[in-house]
């Protein structure tokens, strides 16, 4: 059966420490590991999490000290021959650090990238199959500070095959390139809003931990530095970047509390695989990753506004109206009752009810004439008061069809946001599930 490729995976994190002691203890309680001598080499502590030994501690060497060298992470990357690999970085630009030497767990060699950053290549005995979710204790993102993250991804995609998986515009200080292998995403690299106090390249190591702001919290009161967070990050992780007692940089990541059901539904990629730097959030200290900005939010469009309703003018016809045609209305009313009341008091044939009738309607006349409303109204009244009735612009039934018309515009707008949601939600969970099958084949 072949071997499992290791090709550009990162495999092991070493700690130089001025105290390694210090840092034994120090790591111990903030990230949860637990230390022990290293058989192979006593110099050497491994740091042990749930699933075995992630990391090792040793003391940084007195020529090192002596030169101004300060305590650091090392991170290895894996390679399938690393001497090839030695060979192929220098003739990139990069430069010998270690030369490639074997050890009891395999082969390895440090180098300095062209940008200044030191990383480590490795080759282990017994290759392990590729990671799940990472636990806690194990590394789960790595970030490269760099003052040229093109040139860097460049070099390092023809090293170990890596390929720019995600650009992300962070406005003033540049892009972030999220870089991984067949979908697998493995970190970041960008540009630091400052330059770094040491040397001008750094990676930088994220640790998953049960919960980011207790182990925040234990770092400070243990004599470390809080230089960025807590925070929450893309994924439904949080974070927070960290200094040691000596000064180390470094970063923990948690996941939150199980989301519901419905939720863990439409948001899947925060119980597969955290991707904590996704937006790495600035320490404040120069050596630290800086904070890239915030995606601006789609603002949808606002709704047509409903047209105004206009104030119908006051007819010239209704201002003349005379104010005694109310009186004019009383008096004939009260005229034909009385007649009317009249003929009913005396039951007659048909032809007396006519009669009647007739007669009540020469008295409504002749009361009409006689009222002083009749000489003052003008000549076309009624149609004076028909004018005042309608007013202008407008009517009831044009506002209700424009008010219907912009209800359905809204409508049609919510309903074609929801579809362009439902296709990115969509396509998100397609591209998730090759990212995880891609893992699984790892």
């Amino acid at each position: 059966m072949a071997e499992a490729s290791v090709q550009g995976r990162f495999l092991w994190e070493s700690l130089l420490s001025a105290d390694p002691a210090a840092a034994t203890s120090f790591y111990g309680k903030v990230v949860g590991w637990k230390a022990a001598p290293w058989d192979a080499d006593p110099t050497h502590t491994l740091f042990h999490a749930g699933v075995g030994p992630v990391a090792d501690v040793t003391a940084l060497s007195a020529g090192a000290s002596a030169q101004g060298a300060r305590g650091h992470w090392l991170t290895y990357i894996g390679t399938d021959d690393v001497d090839a690999t030695v060979a192929q970085a220098q003739s990139l630009g990069a430069k010998v650090s270690m030369p490639a030497a074997d050890l009891p767990i395999g082969r390895l060699a440090v180098l300095v990238d062209p940008q200044g950053g030191s990383f480590g290549v490795y080759k282990p005995n017994r290759p392990g199959t590729g990671k799940g979710t990472p636990q806690p204790g194990e590394a789960v993102w790595h970030e490269l500070m760099t003052p040229d993250p093109e040139a860097a991804l460049r070099f390092y995609a023809k090293l170990f095959g890596w390929q720019l998986i995600e650009r992300m515009d962070m406005g003033p200080i540049g892009f972030y390139y999220i870089f991984g292998s067949g979908g697998a995403q493995y970190g970041g690299i960008f540009k630091p809003s400052q330059p770094l106090a040491g040397p001008p390249s750094a990676w930088v190591l994220y640790v998953s931990v049960p919960d980011a702001d207790a182990a925040a919290e234990a770092a400070s009161k243990l004599g470390g530095k809080l230089c960025h967070g807590p925070t929450d990050v893309p994924g439904g992780g949080r974070i927070a970047q960290l200094q040691d007692p000596s000064g180390v940089f470094f970063a923990v990541h948690s996941m939150k509390a199980p989301a519901t059901a419905s939720t863990a539904a439409s948001r899947p990629a925060a119980a597969s695989k955290p991707r904590p730097a996704r937006k790495p959030p600035a320490p404040s200290k120069p050596e630290s990753a800086a904070q890239p900005a915030e995606r601006a939010a789609a603002t949808p469009k606002a709704p047509p506004a409903a047209p105004a309703k206009v104030p119908a003018p006051k007819p010239a016809a209704a201002a003349a109206k005379p104010p005694s045609e109310p009186v004019a209305r009383k008096v004939a009313t009260k005229a034909a009752g009385k007649v009317a009341k009249k003929a009913a008091k005396k039951p007659a044939k048909k032809p007396a009810k006519k009669a009647a009738a007739k007669a009540a309607g020469k008295a409504v006349k002749k009361a009409s004439r006689k009222s002083p409303a009749r000489k003052a109204a003008p000549a076309r009244q009624p149609a004076a008061r028909k004018v005042a009735r309608k007013p202008a612009g407008p009517d009831k039934l044009e506002l209700k069809r424009l008010e219907k018309a912009r209800r359905k515009a809204e409508k049609a707008r919510r309903k074609k946001e929801k579809d362009q949601k439902g296709k990115k939600d969509k396509k998100d969970k397609k591209k998730r599930k090759k990212n995880k099958k891609g893992r699984r084949k790892k």
